[in-house]
């Protein structure tokens, strides 16, 4: 029989998408997915969750409600720890039961639980489950899974050479791909933020296309090195136990401690406990290094106009800094 499993386009379908597309590939699954967020998507998922999530939750019950009926599984992991002694966001902890209580008339829900708080050994035990759902051995799920791996961290190392996530928005890894941090007539500007705030386009209203088309060297912390967000990561005085915390913080730490950016919006969804920690590292540390800062924060509501305004405004105050600055006279 021919399964197929339908993966959401929201939260951290960013991430992960091609991972789980390559391992349900080589079991012989079809993978679905489901429309790219639109005004549809949202209205239905704010219509079906709880008033207190955030907008990416939110979203990601829309994409639910748009898969249900095309679909014979869908793919909701429960992904608690990626790391050792990290955690992922509570609301996505909880999401698998979140979707299954709140959404009526779901095909079944495949929620493999992924927990390395302690140890890999969960992770295995989980893959081997999930390929018992398609009758597909332990052998050829093993193996598939290693492939899948092969693949995840391939498209992590293009990241890292400045392409933006996912086939999905092939538009912009070819106006991306020869960023270069040294050029001193353009500036470099740190868009930070949950990569399912920066990277679907609906939500932050294509801000990605719009710096870009700014002629402004754009950089996320995706394309920050693995190794230097792991080092200046640890530059705060207590642990981050957050693994989106780490990577945010680490990457905007590195670029701040070696002057590489001019300037950092960071983009944010109302209501959300980490970054109301995070905005704050990132905003007082930007301040010590005289690095101006500015915060989009993003609900159902918020209006396309107002967005624009902000984003040109920031980046015409970044150009005015980069060349006319040092030619004012010190007497005003």
């Amino acid at each position: 029989m021919n399964y197929k499993v339908g993966i959401p386009q929201g939260l951290l379908f960013y991430e992960y998408y091609p991972l789980w597309k390559e391992f349900f590939s080589e079991l012989g699954v079809e993978v679905l997915l489901s429309t790219k967020t639109n005004k549809k998507i949202l209205d239905s998922g704010v219509s079906n969750c709880v008033d207190d999530a955030c907008l990416p939750v939110k979203v990601f019950h829309g994409h639910v409600i748009d898969l249900k009926d095309k679909v014979d599984f869908l793919f909701v992991p429960k992904i608690i720890s990626v790391k050792k002694r990290e955690f992922e966001c509570p609301k996505i902890l909880g999401l698998p039961e979140m979707v299954s209580n709140t959404i009526k008339d779901l095909p079944p829900i495949i929620d493999p639980e992924i927990n390395l708080w302690k140890s890999e050994k969960n992770i295995s035990d989980s893959i081997t489950e999930l390929g018992k759902v398609f009758n597909v051995n332990k052998s050829k799920t093993k193996k598939a899974y290693k492939k899948a791996c092969n693949k995840y961290y391939d498209v992590r190392r293009h990241l890292n050479s400045h392409v933006i996530p996912i086939d999905a928005i092939k538009i912009y890894n070819k106006l991306l791909k020869n960023t270069n941090f040294k050029k001193k007539d353009r500036l470099n500007i740190l868009l930070l933020g949950h990569p399912y705030n920066i990277y679907d386009e609906y939500i932050s209203m294509n801000i990605i296309e719009k710096m870009v088309k700014q002629d402004i060297n754009l950089i996320t912390s995706d394309m920050v090195d693995t190794k230097k967000i792991n080092y200046y990561s640890k530059k705060i005085p207590k642990r981050m136990f957050w693994t989106a915390g780490r990577r945010l913080i680490g990457s905007a730490y590195s670029l701040l401690e070696e002057e590489k950016v001019n300037g950092i919006i960071y983009v944010s969804s109302f209501g959300c406990g980490l970054d109301s920690i995070l905005i704050d590292l990132v905003q007082r540390k930007a301040s010590l290094k005289n690095i101006p800062f500015t915060l989009l924060t993003i609900d159902e509501h918020t209006g396309e106009a107002g967005i624009n305004t902000r984003i040109e405004a920031f980046i015409d105050m970044m150009k005015w800094r980069l060349n006319d600055e040092n030619n004012i006279s010190t007497h005003g």
